[in-house]
């Protein structure tokens, strides 16, 4: 049998190591833009500007990019992505996409968007797949195979409830001092703060090493997790593609552009046709089975132009889902006065959980210490003038941190993408077009959300910096989904609990495309056990 996979995002690579495993040749196809190699490996953070030859294009960018952000524009955001990870965005001529209502990223990179996630392993809960075909008891196998996999860092604590504990976790990475500090003073009033504000504290998950494995070093603290692990402790997917290609029986096709599927007869595919990313002749590739994993937008972009290329049908696919973001930035008062220390993992080591009236609507917190990472998106949004805000941010900055929190997202008719015929890409067909609208009761919801997080936080020592809390445009999560959702009745559109096409027999949805709901959780490990079991039940 001959499996074509499509992407070598978390869910391409992830069904394609689970295929192999089960005995299955596979060839992966993608653009795969690639990275520079991560430079002086053996240097932290504050070492860099000695040991480059070139520190400010390190951090800054040849041309400056790196700060290229407008004053005062109201969306400025508190991270910025440094210019090592320009390649994950580049985009082909051929991608045209209009959007109304989001702003989508989309990536062509070897790894895909996850390349710069920021290894937050949460598992969904049974309230979280309520709209799923399984429970969790279903997804647990392969929650734990791809920890196994790629190193997931956990322990049960007061999260368990909303982040089941899995098999194959391994120690987390080593607080650093005001994550720790943090979590002493909720551990000293857990019982009385949950019961005041339905808000419970904890160690994040972390695909981030804190020992050895498989050839792949443990965290050393270097606080470089932004621009780049310099030792792999940190997993990113082009980490399982260089094992993948190892392997004799897996077929790594780089530099094409997939444009869509050709029909053999009314629902079965028999070639992917691609054109080459550098120019020259379309090709066709053959294949028994095809599996979309390029993120819900690529493979919902290749199921709209396989219909428009064989019957010049215009489909919508609705259902389009992203996770509302708030940055909420705080102070943790009981690092005032202490030297914050640049030589500690950079993310999120603490996550926080809030309860709601329904469950399944529970908000979902990552809780990330400022303890490296350019300045100016902090500075610049402080009340005061330029050498004001730096001498206070000096003076704050070990205790400054910012909570992440994330909203869930539900399918709904009008959130949708489709094809403009008006409007051609460079492949001929017409463009993508994206249009979506927030939840009704969206700003509620964060109201109600914020109201006991702040008085969460202000127990707890670190109160929320009033008047910093930023909403993020939709798209900035990258938790796209919901456009091929899965589905126990077979309907047009839909897939099956196994991720097989409703609509064309030998195709596999494997990614964020066949959620039907969208947790409030960072969805990155769910894609990969979700593409592990469409693989596992397929072969």
């Amino acid at each position: 049998m001959k499996v074509v996979v499509i992407g070598s995002g978390p869910s391409g690579l992830h069904f394609a190591a689970t295929a192999l495993q089960r005995g299955q040749a596979v060839m992966l196809v993608d653009i795969g833009n690639s990275g520079p190699a991560v430079p002086a490996p053996q240097s932290r953070y504050a070492d860099l500007k000695r040991d480059l030859p070139d520190p400010v294009g390190y951090f800054l960018g040849k041309d400056f990019e790196g700060i290229e952000v407008p004053l005062d524009d109201g969306e400025s955001e508190y991270y910025r992505l440094p210019p090592s990870k320009n390649h994950v965005f580049a985009r082909p001529d051929s991608f045209v996409m209009a959007t109304d209502g989001i702003t989508p990223l989309a990536s062509f990179g070897q790894g895909g968007l996850a390349e710069c996630w920021t290894a937050g392993a949460y598992p969904f809960n049974d309230h979280d797949l309520a709209a799923f075909p399984f429970g969790y008891d279903e997804l647990a196998p392969y929650y734990a195979t791809v920890a196994e996999r790629i190193g997931v860092g956990g322990r049960g604590d007061d999260l368990a409830p909303y982040f089941p504990v899995h098999a194959h976790l391994r120690a987390p990475v080593a607080l650093n001092e005001s994550s720790a500090r943090l979590l002493a003073a909720y551990d000293a009033q857990r019982a009385s703060l949950h019961a005041r504000h339905k808000a419970r504290l904890g160690r994040s998950r972390q695909a981030a090493l804190s020992s050895d494995m498989d050839g792949r070093g443990g965290c050393f603290q270097c606080g470089r997790c932004l621009w780049g692990c310099p030792n792999g402790a940190l997993y990113t997917p082009s980490i399982t593609l260089r094992a993948l290609r190892q392997d004799p029986r897996f077929t790594y096709l780089g530099g094409r552009y997939a444009s869509h599927f050709l029909l053999s007869g009314h629902d079965t595919i028999r070639a992917l046709h691609v054109h080459p990313a550098g120019g020259g002749a379309a090709e066709e590739i053959g294949g028994d089975v095809f599996v979309l994993a390029c993120g819900a937008i690529g493979s919902s972009a290749l199921f709209l132009r396989t219909h428009w290329f064989a019957r010049r049908e215009i489909l919508v696919l609705d259902g389009l889902m992203d996770n509302r973001q708030v940055l909420a930035p705080f102070f943790n008062i009981a690092m005032l006065g202490r030297q914050g220390d640049p030589a500690s993992y950079q993310y999120h080591q603490l996550a926080v959980g809030l309860e709601t009236v329904e469950p399944a609507h529970y908000v979902h917190g990552q809780i990330t210490m400022f303890t490296t990472g350019a300045a100016h998106p902090v500075i610049q949004q402080l009340p005061l003038g330029l050498q004001q805000a730096r001498k206070v941010f000096r003076e704050l900055r070990s205790g400054l941190g910012v909570l992440n929190l994330n909203f869930h997202d539900d399918r709904r008719a009008g959130n949708h993408i489709t094809l403009n015929p008006a409007a051609p890409d460079a492949s001929g067909g017409p463009a993508l077009s994206l249009r979506y609208r927030p939840r009704p009761d969206e700003d509620r919801a964060i109201r109600d959300a914020l109201r006991p997080l702040r008085k969460f936080f202000r127990d707890l020592g670190a109160p929320i910096i009033p008047g910093m809390t930023k909403l993020r445009p939709m798209g900035a999560s990258v938790h796209y989904a919901g456009t091929l959702p899965m589905s126990a009745e077979r309907k047009p559109l839909t897939v099956s609990p196994t991720g097989q096409s409703h609509d064309l027999a030998n195709l596999y949805v494997a990614d964020g495309a066949a959620f039907p709901f969208l947790p409030a959780k960072n969805l990155t490990f769910s894609l990969m056990a979700l593409a592990t079991r469409v693989a596992a039940r397929l072969f």
